[in-house]
């Protein structure tokens, strides 16, 4: 194992056990020879959390954190081009790779069991814009060693404590496959945005589709209910006119029953006066 191979593994432990590797791995480099790299690693600072959540960033992220440098060489060339429509084409962009990265970051660390509180974040945030501002803050941050967190402040970078930074050019070859995975991402992000519209004017016109269907079919529920309560409030009347008839008929019918029993009584009355003058007349021809 060389220097570059320890620095690198050194910052990769997770932060708890920073000191513990790091005299590990010196230990092994001063047995190994290395007696210079030996010291060197042991003048490493440990990173506060917001450089170690930007370190994992950069070891799990390389290629977004190579598309935010070359985001930052548009600016650069727009700047000096005194190109103030690129430049408003370029800052939206620039505040989604930041909060994309920022959101990546936390994610990452949460999954090693991190926390990343809002000051962290804000000074995670920081880092990264300063590295898309300075191309050396860019190499500083892409080498995933930092042991503090980056600021830019209009005359350069520097770190949590407000010291200059110590930063070193982002290969041309690096920052041309960024600028060409940019390209190439907006061009499948124009292809994907067609294939969007397209699919979106579809689903609203399937929408529009089965709204009128729906409409259709209440306007037909509706009407059929119309005409179901006309025919039930004509059967309604016509149970009326027959109940009005029916009781009209029970009334003439009661009326003739106290009628006829009234000339039936008037019947029985006479039978039985009739009764007893024939048992009179009888007794009377009997006597003689």
């Amino acid at each position: 194992m060389d220097f570059e191979e320890a620095a690198d593994a050194l910052y990769a432990a997770p932060a708890a056990d920073f000191i513990a590797t790091r005299n590990e791995l010196a230990k092994q480099l001063k047995a190994d020879g290395d007696q210079v790299g030996s010291t060197r690693l042991k003048a490493m600072r440990k990173p506060t959390v917001a450089a170690w959540v930007t370190n994992l960033l950069s070891r799990n992220l390389p290629d977004e954190l190579d598309d935010l440098l070359a985001l930052g060489d548009e600016f650069r060339e727009a700047t000096a081009d005194l190109d103030g429509e690129r430049l408003r084409d370029l800052t939206p962009k620039r505040h989604q790779v930041l909060d994309k990265l920022a959101k990546e970051a936390t994610r990452l660390a949460g999954d090693e069991g991190q926390k990343v509180s809002a000051d962290v974040g804000q000074k995670l945030r920081e880092t990264l814009d300063a590295a898309l501002i300075d191309p050396a803050a860019g190499d500083a941050v892409r080498e995933g060693r930092l042991s503090s967190a980056l600021r830019h402040v209009g005359f350069g970078v520097v770190d949590e404590n407000g010291e200059p930074s110590n930063v070193t050019p982002l290969t041309d070859e690096r920052r041309q496959a960024a600028k060409n995975r940019r390209k190439a991402q907006q061009a499948e992000e124009d292809k994907e945005s067609a294939s969007t519209r397209k699919q979106r004017e579809a689903e609203e016109r399937e929408e529009e589709e089965r709204e009128a269907a729906k409409k259709s079919k209440a306007k037909q529920a509706f009407e059929d209910a119309v005409t179901a309560a006309q025919a039930a409030e004509a059967k309604v009347e016509e149970l009326d006119t027959q109940l009005d008839n029916a009781r009209e008929a029970l009334a003439d019918a009661q009326e003739l029953v106290r009628s006829v029993g009234a000339k039936l009584d008037e019947a029985r009355r006479v039978a039985r006066d009739a009764q007893k003058e024939s048992r009179e007349a009888r007794k009377r021809y009997n006597r003689l």
